[in-house]
């Protein structure tokens, strides 16, 4: 089992930023992969960004050069730098992480006025 903890959403003007943390606990070892996705009203949830246990990233070609993937393994914590935030980016972010099975957090919301 593994749970995770979204944070960091909030209300923010286009041309702002924001970060968002994940924090990651239970079956820490079997994870293999952790993202972030989204999710806006009345459109499919997406993949945002992705980091492999190897260190590896990728992004969606919407968030390339505005968003960065990392985390921090002393702390069990996966985070999301968003800049340059359009109002495009309105959405409920979701963390990931994929074992064998994939884990969801409850989402946080990130707002972004035009």
């Amino acid at each position: 089992q593994v749970q995770l903890v979204e944070s960091g959403g909030g209300l923010v003007q286009a041309g702002g930023s924001l970060r968002l943390s994940c924090a990651v606990s239970g079956s820490i070892f079997s994870i293999y992969a952790m993202g972030w996705y989204r999710q806006a009203p009345g459109k499919q949830r997406e993949l945002v960004a992705q980091i492999t246990s190897g260190g590896s990233t990728n992004y969606a070609d919407s968030v390339k050069g505005r968003f960065t993937i990392s985390r921090d393994n002393a702390k069990n914590t996966v985070y999301l730098q968003m800049n340059s935030l359009k109002p495009e980016d309105t959405a409920v972010y979701y963390c990931n992480a994929q074992t064998r099975m994939n884990y969801w957090g409850k989402g946080t919301l990130v707002t972004v006025s035009s």
